[in-house]
């Protein structure tokens, strides 16, 4: 089924493992798997099934709502200071500062009240954006290559899935990211999502890997420091 312009329209949707696209194309998940060695698409883009499914790629640089929520169940034990987190998150996402903004209207000459309610609609914008530029103003952290923002955190916010939806700017002054980097203030573990990556690390105490890796809501492997996590890693699925 498609729209008036051709373009599928979505009648259901589940999500997807990586297991699933991995028995569909003859591949394996295994610790250094990349998407696009899995799905045999590169750059990464959506993967057609054969029974008419659309499964799109990974985020990058993002982490599911749903498996952040479920990983807080092992990071609060795992930690003496569960509402006393520091979050990072990447200072390059473009909607994180207080830019420039350009109006858009549909097919046919815009009308005097599309005219107003577009402006209504960018002073609202430009406002919010300065609220978020201005909340960001705080301590930023250099990390070769990259920068971020730092900002204060509980798990507590973390562990409803719909947090990105329903948190303040004042309690999150990075509306629509997950952070790049968390991690307690006793350091008991660290959370890091790559923003050229889609897949999330954790590195803390034997027993919290042992459980994230035995918890089935996650496809989750142990990896070793020197490993490398980049798309040439992947030599099982090359070729």
């Amino acid at each position: 089924m498609t729209d008036q312009w051709g373009v599928p329209l979505l009648v259901d949707g589940r999500p997807w493992r990586w297991s699933d696209i991995a028995e569909r194309n003859g591949k394996r998940v295994h610790p250094l798997v990349q998407w696009v060695h899995l799905s045999g698409r590169m750059p990464p883009v959506a993967v057609e099934t054969d029974d008419g499914w659309t499964v799109g790629p990974p985020a990058e640089g993002q982490l599911d709502t749903d498996l952040l929520a479920a990983l807080t169940v092992h990071l609060a034990g795992s930690t003496t200071t569960p509402t006393d987190l520091v979050a990072a998150v990447w200072e390059g996402w473009g909607d994180l500062g207080a830019g420039s903004s350009a109006a858009s209207f549909g097919f046919g000459e815009p009308t005097a009240a599309d005219i107003a309610a577009q402006q209504r609609a960018l002073v609202e914008l430009r406002h919010r954006r300065r609220m978020i530029a201005d909340a960001l103003e705080g301590p930023r952290f250099a990390w070769p290559g990259r920068g971020f923002h730092l900002m204060t955190a509980s798990l507590d916010t973390f562990a409803r899935p719909d947090w990105l939806d329903t948190v303040s700017i004042e309690d999150h002054p990075a509306p629509g990211h997950t952070p790049q980097m968390l991690w307690p203030e006793d350091h008991a573990w660290v959370l890091a999502t790559e923003i050229d990556w889609d897949a999330t690390i954790v590195a803390g105490s034997r027993t919290l890997v042992a459980d994230i890796l035995g918890d089935p809501r996650f496809e989750a492997f142990e990896v070793d420091p020197d490993d490398d996590l980049s798309w040439a890693a992947d030599t099982a699925n090359q070729g």
